[in-house]
């Protein structure tokens, strides 16, 4: 074989080697496309059969928007019903100052927290001073909107629109009445027992809050204040109870507004 010949029969060896190379290329393409398809069926098939069409669930899905939208509207129609009458109280705001009346406005007024001094003895004037006192000391912050006293006494410190020092992540949206007490257990007298029920009512209706928005101290921090309805469970739920009566017994309707 000359040189010419064996030159022509490389090239052409050479010609069919990459010719066989593009033809598995090629197989190898074909086969990760179908692959590909393949998964892609099956991932679109799975989707498919995912979707629960059972009666159970198409009915669901039709009624929960409905559901939901009832809840709402309930909510909105709630009205407790309004004490006419309110509660005798003496008016005896605390100076503006930073730390027991910064003057902050409430945002809305959406529950009502129960708390008692921790000074046993003391009236609801001694505890309106100390808050008072507060400007001047400049030592912590603390206030409440009413404090009930001993003889059943109550004394407003702060508005209703402003916020007071009294319930941590709750200042901005409760009102707080702190009540006096004889002793270390914290129970209150009748007396403040009854005028706490009133005027808890009486708020309730003025804000058009449910009973169950009515909480302790205690609900917000995990603080035992006061520390008698902490310890005492079904006290708790009693005096709930009779601010329900209250209103059930001396509340009347709200009037809807004239057109």
């Amino acid at each position: 074989m000359t040189s010419e010949e064996r030159r022509r029969r490389e090239a052409y060896l050479a010609r069919k080697q990459r010719r066989k190379r593009q033809r598995t290329i090629q197989m190898i393409r074909r086969g990760v496309l179908s692959c590909l398809g393949v998964l892609l069926i099956l991932f679109v098939m799975t989707k498919i059969f995912q979707k629960d069409d059972s009666p159970n669930a198409v009915q669901a899905e039709k009624s929960t928007p409905k559901v939901q939208s009832a809840q709402m509207k309930n909510k909105e129609e709630f009205q407790q019903k309004v004490i006419e009458k309110a509660p005798d109280f003496q008016v005896d705001l605390l100076t503006p100052n930073p730390y027991s009346r910064p003057q902050t406005a409430l945002e809305k007024v959406k529950g009502i927290v129960v708390h008692y001094t921790a000074n046993p003895g003391t009236t609801a004037a001694q505890n309106r001073s100390y808050f008072e006192g507060l400007k001047d000391m400049q030592k912590t912050k603390a206030s409440s909107h009413f404090v009930v006293g001993l003889e059943g006494e109550i004394v407003q410190c702060i508005p209703s629109s402003e916020m007071s020092y009294a319930s941590n992540d709750r200042n901005v949206d409760t009102l707080s009445i702190e009540c006096c007490h004889k002793d270390e257990t914290g129970q209150f007298t009748q007396e403040t027992y009854d005028a706490l029920v009133e005027l808890t009512a009486w708020l309730c209706g003025k804000f058009n809050l449910p009973v169950e928005s009515v909480i302790r101290h205690y609900d917000v921090t995990g603080k035992e204040c006061p520390v008698y309805y902490v310890k005492n469970e079904d006290a708790w739920k009693k005096f709930k109870e009779d601010v329900q009566k209250y209103l059930d017994t001396n509340g009347t309707e709200k009037k809807e507004d004239a057109p």
